[in-house]
């Protein structure tokens, strides 16, 4: 696996790489969830290209960029084991120089749910994608469903500003006991990990009450009472999964979203509805 942290080298091995390429971007701390993203671009694609960039500009004031998990060497030798061609880890002043001012904004579906709890997070996000995009340029980009508004925003970057790049949305990876892999599950304790698989269980009732005929409303209620005492709940919402506006009867593609806190954690988490 060859490893690039500048634009000059990254764009000369990216030359050398047989097409289609997918490319699945990161901010490292990977998991299982993550390596099922490069397995089904391994699958699918000839070449496979990865970056791995915490970006500062997706984290609010009072957010956990300092602290955010991170382990390089740990993170290149699981990628050069799953088979990546090119892993892109730029510094944060490469992607920023100093006097950069220049942000990508995603309209409505910004602003909603996880744009109205962090602001500036998904300026950040598309701003650094619609970057790596440019760097990469990728026949086909790999997302995780588990961040299911995130894809929403990226799917509509890409359309909305015309990138050839083909989105592929790679179902959520779990735990045995249904917990979405997340790299901030490692900042729980024993006691909070056991709280949080309670999420999943919400949503799986929430699901089931709405396809009995309860309205959302109810559904609503009787997830509430499926979670822990332990959780702080942000939200518990059945959305369109494009626009992420809130729907009060099932009209498939929906989504069940959720996002709450654990101790000093916040998870999210989502049910995907085809039909």
């Amino acid at each position: 696996m060859n490893v690039a942290h500048e634009l000059a080298p990254t764009r000369a091995q990216l030359e050398k790489l047989a097409r289609p390429l997918g490319f699945v971007p990161t901010m490292g701390a990977l998991h299982a969830g993550h390596l099922r993203l490069v397995e089904v671009a391994r699958r699918e694609c000839k070449s496979v290209a990865v970056s791995l960039f915490v970006n500062p500009m997706q984290f609010g004031p009072q957010e956990d960029y300092e602290r955010y998990p991170r382990d390089f060497e740990a993170d290149s030798a699981l990628l050069a084991q799953a088979g990546v061609d090119l892993l892109f880890a730029p510094e944060s002043t490469t992607m920023y120089p100093p006097d950069f001012s220049t942000f990508v904004d995603v309209g409505k579906l910004g602003t909603r749910f996880e744009g109205a709890a962090r602001p500036t997070h998904f300026r950040g996000v598309a701003t650094v994608v619609a970057k790596l995009l440019h760097v990469v340029e990728p026949d086909v980009l790999y997302l995780g469903q588990k961040d299911a508004q995130q894809t929403a925003v990226l799917t509509r970057l890409v359309r909305d500003l015309n990138f050839t790049t083909r989105v592929q949305i790679v179902e959520t990876v779990r735990e045995a006991d249904g917990l979405a892999l997340s790299s901030r599950n490692a900042y729980l304790s024993v006691q909070e990990r056991a709280a949080a698989t309670t999420l999943y269980a919400a949503l799986q009732m929430m699901l089931k009450e709405i396809r009995a005929g309860r309205s959302v409303e109810e559904a609503r209620e009787a997830a509430v009472r499926v979670l822990s005492s332990q959780a702080r709940l942000e939200y518990l919402n059945l959305v369109d999964a494009q626009t992420f506006s809130r729907l009060q009867t099932l009209r498939p593609p929906a989504f069940l979203i959720g996002a709450a806190r654990f101790g000093r954690t916040r998870l999210l988490d989502n049910l995907w509805i085809r039909e």
